[in-house]
């Protein structure tokens, strides 16, 4: 079997579990399901606004989608994960479900989402948008769109990730409705959403130039050269050099004296006959 075709089933038996989970646990309140197939085990997270519907009367319920998931699915070693939701009126899913659920009740759909765009801002949400489409006047009549929405919100590009988006289709005499909730949580930044006066000016210094600063400091200090002075003993020392060398006044102006020279007479010699 291709490679293609192996991600194509895994993603439809992915698809069919958790169709089967949504399905179990109705009335628990289902936000999402994850799916995390291991070389051990297969685990399944669930988030849940009652998650002890899901558990169940000493475990049983768990241990009944177990087993099925195993029969049916051919789930290897189910490893179930409950996890309760911590604010409900800030899950796009379940607010979805919910005003889905009023409308299959009430019928009133512009007061249900009003009451629920209520409560999301109310929670401490940036924004929200409700939107329903379809048959919300009654038989007879024609399909039409209603949307309500109120703080900040992005529609497109890459910040509109950030918000969280809910579907639910209630099914009512007259038609189907497609509910559309879309909420910003509390604490999302936005890019163009920026407080200039909280911004905080920087006193110190530019990176840049704390950064030359140390450099410079690094660096060794250039030695200055000085003009050394001679000890007064040597000068003292050549000046009676030179003194003594050059000849005094005094002994110029006196004569010499001749040393006296031997004097050359002839000594007398004596003949004998």
């Amino acid at each position: 079997m291709a490679s293609e075709k192996k991600f194509i089933q895994k993603a439809i038996v992915d698809f069919s579990i958790k169709e089967f989970l949504q399905r179990e646990l109705v009335n628990a309140g289902v936000s999402s399901i994850d799916i995390q197939k291991t070389p051990i085990a297969t685990r399944i997270a669930i988030t849940v606004r009652r998650p002890g519907l899901v558990v169940g009367k000493k475990g049983q319920t768990i241990k009944d989608i177990s087993d099925s998931l195993q029969k049916n699915y051919g789930v290897e070693n189910p490893q179930i994960e409950v996890i309760e939701v911590a604010q409900p009126s800030l899950d796009a899913k379940l607010m979805a479900e919910k005003i889905g659920r009023q409308l299959e009740t009430k019928g009133n759909a512009k007061t249900a989402m009003r009451f629920a765009l209520r409560e999301i801002m109310s929670a401490g949400a940036i924004g929200a948008e409700i939107r329903a489409a379809g048959k919300l006047v009654g038989k007879g009549g024609k399909a039409k769109s209603t949307t309500i929405r109120a703080g900040f919100l992005k529609k497109s590009g890459e910040e509109s990730k950030k918000m969280g988006v809910g579907k639910f289709t209630s099914y009512l005499k007259a038609g189907a409705v497609g509910i559309t909730v879309k909420i910003a949580p509390p604490g999302t930044m936005f890019a163009d959403n920026v407080d200039v006066s909280k911004l905080v000016i920087p006193t110190e210094p530019l990176a840049e130039e704390t950064a030359k600063q140390a450099v410079e400091e690094t660096k060794p200090t250039a030695k200055k050269r000085v003009a050394r002075k001679k000890p007064a003993k040597a000068k003292e020392a050549k000046a009676e050099t030179k003194t003594e060398a050059a000849p005094s006044e005094d002994s110029a102006s006196t004569p010499a004296v001749e040393a006296p020279v031997a004097s050359a007479t002839p000594v007398p010699q004596t003949t004998t006959s």
